[in-house]
C-alpha cells in the first residue's frame, strides 16, 4: 500500500448562523419503556393493561373497605338533609380518574372503573350487580372529558371535569330514578350538586394528586406522569 502523505479527511459540522435554524433532535429512539407524554397515545402495552387491573383491584378492595365502614357513618350524618349524602360521590369515581391520567389511552378510564367495580361486587356490596351500571356511567364520564381534549392534556381541570361529567352520568342516568326518585324537584337539583362537586374535589383534584404523588414516588416511571415529573414540560 502506498500512503500519500495526506491526512484524512474529516468533515467539521458548520454552526448554524445567529437566529438561524435550531439543529434537530438526534434520530436515536427514546429510552426503553418510556412513553412519551407529548402525543395521543392510542395502542396498549402489556404494562398498561396490567397496571391499570392492579390499581382497579387496589379500589375495589378500598371501595369494600369504605361501603362496610365508612358509609353507614357518614350516611347517619347526613340524614337531618339527605341530599347533602351525595357529598360522598366523588370516592367512587377516583378509579376512573386515576386510571385515565396514568395509562392516557381512550378506554383506559372505563376499564379501571369496571374492574373495580366488579371487584367490590365480589367482596361484598350492598348495591349487588347495580355497581356494574355506576361503574359503567361513571368510566364514560371520564372517557368523555379527556376526548374533549383529545386526549392530549391531562392537568387539574381536566381531571375535575372527569369528576364532574362522572358525577353527572351516575346521577342523571341512574340514581335519580333509583335512589332519589321521591325528592322534589329542589332536592334532586341540590343532590346533582352535591355529587358535581364531590366528583370535582375529591375525584378530580383527588385523583391528580393520587397520581402527582406516585410519579413523584418513582412508581410510574413507564408512563407519562413519570416522565414529567423526570422531566417537566407542558403535555
Amino acid at each position: 500500500a502506498v500512503w500519500s502523505g495526506a491526512r484524512p479527511f474529516t468533515p467539521t459540522p458548520t454552526p448554524c448562523p445567529p437566529g438561524g435554524p435550531t439543529p434537530a433532535a438526534p434520530p436515536w429512539p427514546a429510552a426503553p419503556g418510556t412513553t412519551l407524554a407529548t402525543r395521543p397515545l392510542m395502542g396498549y402495552r402489556g404494562v398498561d393493561l396490567i397496571t391499570a387491573a392492579m390499581l382497579a383491584v387496589a379500589f375495589g378492595v378500598m371501595f369494600w373497605g369504605f361501603n362496610t365502614f365508612i358509609y353507614p357513618v357518614l350516611g347517619t350524618a347526613s340524614a337531618g338533609f339527605p341530599p347533602l349524602g351525595e357529598l360522598m360521590l366523588g370516592v367512587w369515581l377516583v378509579p376512573a380518574v386515576v386510571g385515565g391520567l396514568v395509562i392516557r389511552r381512550p378506554g383506559a378510564a372505563l376499564f379501571t372503573e369496571l374492574v373495580a367495580a366488579n371487584i367490590s361486587m365480589y367482596l361484598g356490596s350492598q348495591w349487588g350487580a347495580a355497581v356494574l351500571l355506576s361503574g359503567l356511567l361513571q368510566g364514560l364520564g371520564v372517557e368523555v372529558a379527556l376526548a374533549l381534549f383529545r386526549h392530549r392534556r391531562f392537568g387539574v381541570v381536566v381531571a375535575m371535569l372527569g369528576g364532574v361529567l362522572a358525577a353527572t352520568f351516575e346521577i342523571v342516568f341512574y340514581e335519580w330514578y333509583s335512589f332519589v326518585a321521591e325528592y322534589s324537584t329542589a332536592w334532586k337539583a341540590i343532590f346533582l350538586g352535591a355529587g358535581m362537586v364531590s366528583g370535582a374535589v375529591i375525584a378530580g383534584v383527588g385523583g391528580w394528586a393520587l397520581v402527582r404523588g406516585l410519579a413523584r414516588a418513582g412508581a410510574l416511571n413507564a408512563f407519562p406522569p413519570g416522565q414529567e415529573v423526570r422531566d417537566p414540560e407542558p403535555a
